[in-house]
């Protein structure tokens, strides 16, 4: 399918997207030079795409057939035709910095993963899921950057499952609502949560605990993001310093706040944002 608009049209589009969505995206991006700032651009309006399809289709079925559309659509823009805006606003990415096709399939795996409303996965399942919707995007996104080297693609592995696991964290009433449970069936065996059923186990007065055991996972992944970060070339890591900083923040609060109500969403005001993205830059 051929698309009749300029680059700069689709890439005006897919930037109208992205601040449509209030995105904590900009923080992180905005000290881009231009090229690989709109590459991002690209990157994240194929994100918000296919999971727009995994959140909002009436049925598996219907998700499906869209994300195997979007498959096709990758798959021309590595053969170099663009099929839709955010296709053309990405084709000069993927010649200029050497994108991987695999990657992108990553991502669609994982939003089929989504699709199907996830349960209390087991350790495993939970894993892959991170990788997938969240180190994959970290696997491209550190190419864009301009460090595709073995320790940056650690650092997509573990931020890429730091920051996922933190929106399990931060989104467990939003995913309730949507029939989804992220909490793993080995920490809610653990502490002996019998129900599956995602509101319900909001309200068991084991959450705490099983999120405290889930929170450290996370924390290790942080950690083990921040040191390969030292060995990356430092000028390409500032965006992923930046995104670091401000979801480690969220995890505090989270932490802090012990998840005694799930239900209120945590938060950063914007003068935090703005000094975490400052110290990102500088540090």
């Amino acid at each position: 399918m051929a698309v009749n608009m300029t680059y700069h049209e689709a890439l005006a589009e897919v930037k109208a997207q992205v601040a449509a969505s209030g995105t904590s995206f900009h923080a992180g991006m905005a000290i881009l030079p231009r090229a690989r700032r709109d590459a991002m651009y690209a990157l994240y309006g194929f994100c918000r795409a296919v999971d727009d399809i995994a959140d909002d289709s009436a049925t598996p079925e219907i998700a499906a057939r869209g994300l195997e559309q979007w498959r096709g659509y990758i798959a021309d823009a590595f053969q170099g035709k663009a099929s839709n805006a955010v296709t053309t606003a990405l084709l000069p990415a993927i010649a200029a910095f050497n994108l991987d096709e695999t990657e992108f399939h990553e991502i669609i795996d994982g939003m089929e993963m989504d699709s199907t409303a996830i349960v209390a996965p087991d350790d495993k399942t939970l894993d892959t899921y991170c990788d997938l919707v969240a180190s994959a995007v970290g696997r491209v996104s550190v190419r864009i950057f301009g460090d595709s080297s073995p320790d940056a693609m650690q650092v997509a592995h573990h931020l890429g499952r730091a920051l996922q696991l933190t929106n399990i964290l931060r989104d467990l009433a939003e995913d309730a609502r949507r029939g989804r449970l992220y909490l793993p069936q080995e920490l809610l065996e653990k502490h002996g949560v019998e129900t599956r059923d995602p509101e319900a186990v909001l309200h068991d007065p084991h959450l705490s605990a099983i999120c405290r055991d889930l929170a450290g996972q996370a924390r290790e992944h942080y950690q083990y993001a921040g040191d390969f970060m030292k060995k990356c070339d430092a000028r390409a890591m500032r965006p992923a310093r930046i995104m670091r900083s401000y979801y480690a923040a969220i995890f505090d609060r989270l932490v802090e706040r012990d998840w005694r109500d799930p239900f209120v969403r945590v938060t950063l005001p914007k003068w935090r944002k703005i000094m975490l993205a400052a110290k990102g830059y500088f540090v």
